[in-house]
């Protein structure tokens, strides 16, 4: 039976995280670190959580939050210099946001078919974390590597290595700040949920 007090719940959720998102986009350091050209992000915990917390679409939801403030930072207010360049392209900066949810979500709820919750919270805070390194340094790749000596200062037979460098300094150290911080998050939100509905 349709329960309007658990929906207000879950919607009150969903605006909480879209605020979170919001906010950790203009406070810098609650969002992103920046090193270099580029940043270590936090963002993606956020988007993670919704998703796996209140499922895939409201987590595809957070992530599109966060992908057209990415979109629009591009133009007015860029993180990086590569931002400027890059992530004013919104299959960079909004479709990948997107897909963290989605594949986050998805996958959490096939893995406790299988799996414990816990367990399956760390892979699909993993999965969700690398889908968004991954399109994003793969669709940079894809689409700038022939402007590599304006965008990075390298040889463009060397973006490749780079970008693969950055998924080891970057890209690894996001997927386990999610696998650690993830679980932790969304256990706590879940026993709420449970204890008030």
């Amino acid at each position: 039976m349709f329960d309007p007090r658990q929906k207000l719940r879950r919607n009150t959720l969903l605006t909480l995280f879209g605020t979170i998102i919001i906010v950790q986009n203009l406070v810098p350091i609650l969002g992103n670190i920046p090193i270099g050209p580029l940043s270590i992000t936090l963002i993606h915990i956020t988007v993670i959580v919704a998703a796996i917390v209140l499922g895939p679409v409201q987590g595809m939801i957070i992530g599109g939050i966060w992908g057209m403030i990415t979109f629009i930072r591009a133009f007015i207010w860029p993180t990086s210099p590569l931002a400027v360049i890059c992530f004013t392209n919104p299959l960079i900066s909004v479709v990948p946001r997107i897909l963290v949810g989605t594949v986050a979500g998805y996958s959490f709820i096939q893995l406790k078919k299988r799996f414990s919750v816990k367990k399956s919270m760390v892979i699909a805070a993993m999965l969700g974390s690398m889908t968004n390194t991954l399109l994003v340094l793969g669709q940079i790749y894809l689409f700038y590597h022939n402007q590599a000596p304006r965008l990075y200062s390298v040889d463009v037979h060397q973006l490749l290595p780079y970008l693969i460098g950055v998924v080891g300094t970057n890209g690894i150290p996001e997927m386990l700040l999610a696998a650690i911080t993830v679980p932790l998050i969304s256990t706590a939100l879940f026993k709420v949920l449970k204890k008030q509905g």
